[in-house]
């Protein structure tokens, strides 16, 4: 019988210390395998922490769509709640992301020159989990499944999200089995297709939001995923500022028109009627 003494024994204040192979935090958390995706291009200090921080913010994606897609799951069997705990959990996910920029927001041109090379022909507009997340928003296109051709299985996953529903589909899907007016051809439209703001859809959220004791679930609804729009919007600016002060207006890396581009994307928002009905209430 062994006499050595029991760590998990009660009161014990020892941890063990002691593992035949890696740790049990390791086998979970594989750390020493995160730890070691860096590998810088450059003799720049200064693109360790831009490589981290763009590794960090994958991984947000990464969690970010798995609640999304938690959430368009549940709205599907008409599970309200559980919809919104993934919602509430993508709020502060979305949050920690955009703090991501902190690191990056005020390179001078000249820091991020000195490794910018290093990034070749690559950009963030070519994150294939980034793409996941603007489809689950409802900006779909089919030309942005073209630079992940090289890559079956990520090509595979972006073209099976780009024919699914987006999250706010299942959402006014949600809105029609509850008796609301959403039009056939909302419903019915090619899920392939961006979402376009329907004039009937920002009639209905005005109805849900002027009839707030009536519809409170659907209000909180509404409200959480107005924090999410807003949120993404943040994100979309804080990209468009950390960008122009490192680069200014000059072209971006992959080709991309850089500042310009990210402008246009900045102007846009997500679930468009749940902004616009409040001008209506």
């Amino acid at each position: 019988m062994s006499t050595a003494p029991d760590a998990s024994a009660a009161g014990s204040d020892t941890p063990n210390l002691d593992f035949a192979g890696t740790t049990p935090y390791e086998d979970y958390v594989q750390a020493d395998v995160l730890t070691h995706l860096q590998h810088p291009l450059s003799d720049d200090p200064g693109e360790m922490v831009f490589l981290v921080t763009t590794q960090v913010m994958e991984l947000w994606f990464t969690v970010i769509v798995h609640e999304w897609e938690t959430a368009s799951r549940a709205l599907r069997r008409d599970d309200v709640r559980v919809a919104m705990d993934a919602l509430k959990r993508s709020v502060r996910e979305l949050e920690a992301l955009n703090a991501s920029w902190t690191p990056l927001a005020q390179l001078t041109p000249a820091q991020f020159n000195s490794y910018r090379s290093a990034l070749g022909e690559g950009s963030g507009f070519q994150s294939a989990m980034y793409r996941r997340m603007e489809f689950l928003l409802g900006d779909k296109s089919a030309s942005m499944l073209v630079p992940h051709r090289g890559a079956p299985r990520v090509h595979a996953e972006l073209e099976k999200a780009l024919h699914e529903p987006s999250l706010y589909d299942e959402v006014l899907r949600l809105l029609a089995r509850r008796g609301l007016p959403v039009p056939a051809e909302v419903l019915e439209r090619d899920l392939s297709q961006k979402y376009e703001p329907s004039q009937a859809v920002e009639e209905i959220w005005a109805q849900v939001y002027a009839g707030q004791d009536q519809n409170a679930e659907l209000v909180r609804l509404g409200e959480a995923l107005t924090d999410v729009a807003e949120l993404v919007w943040r994100w979309r600016n804080d990209h468009l500022v950390a960008t122009r002060r490192a680069m200014g207006s000059k072209t971006g890396t992959g080709g991309s028109a850089g500042v310009a581009w990210l402008e246009k994307r900045a102007r846009k928002n997500v679930f468009p009627e749940l902004w616009t009905a409040r001008s209506h209430v």
